[in-house]
C-alpha cells in the first residue's frame, strides 16, 4: 500500500471510528464492532492498490470498503441462518435506525446495486452519506456536483429504496421497474 495512503487511513482512523460506530451501532445482534469494522475494512484497502486524490476521496474509498466489509459477513450469517426476507430499512439524517440485521445489510446492498444501474449517482449519494457519513458538502464535493443536486438525489434515492424496501415488494415487484 502507497505510505499516503497510509498516512490517509492514519489521519482518519478516529473519524472512520466514530463513522462506524454510526453505522454499525453496539446491539445484541451485532457481532462487529466499530473498532473491527473499521480494522477490516483496513485491510481489505491493504490489499488493493487503492489510490486517493485527497483524504475526502480516501473516505469515500473507506466507506465502500466498509460498507463491502459488513455486505460479507452478513451474507456469512445469512448462511448460516438461511430463511431471511425482505425488510425496512430507514435512511434518515440521524440515522437512528442504521442497518443491524444481516438480512438488512444484504437488502440494503441489493438495493443499492439496483439504485446503481439506474441512478449511479444517487447510489454514490447513498453510499458516501449512509456508509461514509458524508455531510451535504462533504458529499458535492466528492461527486463534484452541487449541494442541491446531492439533496434532490439523497431525496429521490431513499423514496426510491424506502419503495423497493418496504416489507410487502416481492422480488418480481422490484425488478419489474
Amino acid at each position: 500500500m502507497p505510505p499516503a495512503v497510509d498516512e490517509m487511513f492514519s489521519l482518519a482512523y478516529e473519524e472512520l471510528r466514530r463513522l462506524a460506530s454510526a453505522v454499525r451501532r453496539d446491539e445484541a445482534n451485532v457481532t462487529m464492532n466499530p473498532t473491527a469494522l473499521v480494522h477490516e475494512a483496513w485491510l481489505k484497502l491493504a490489499a488493493s492498490s487503492v489510490h486517493a486524490d485527497s483524504q475526502l476521496h480516501f473516505k469515500r474509498i473507506a466507506a465502500r470498503a466498509m460498507r463491502q466489509v459488513l455486505v460479507d459477513l452478513a451474507r456469512r450469517r445469512n448462511a448460516e441462518k438461511r430463511g431471511a426476507g425482505v425488510v425496512a430499512i430507514t435512511l434518515d439524517e440521524a440515522r437512528d435506525e442504521a442497518a443491524s440485521s444481516a438480512e438488512e445489510v444484504l437488502a440494503l446492498d441489493e438495493a443499492l446495486e439496483e439504485l446503481g444501474k439506474v441512478a449511479p449517482r444517487q447510489a454514490a449519494v447513498v453510499e458516501s452519506r449512509f456508509f461514509g457519513g458524508f455531510d451535504t458538502l462533504e458529499t458535492a464535493l466528492l461527486l463534484e456536483i452541487s449541494e442541491a443536486t446531492v439533496t434532490r438525489d439523497w431525496r429521490s434515492a431513499r423514496a426510491w429504496l424506502a419503495h423497493r424496501l418496504r416489507p410487502s415488494a416481492t422480488r418480481e415487484d422490484a425488478s419489474a421497474r
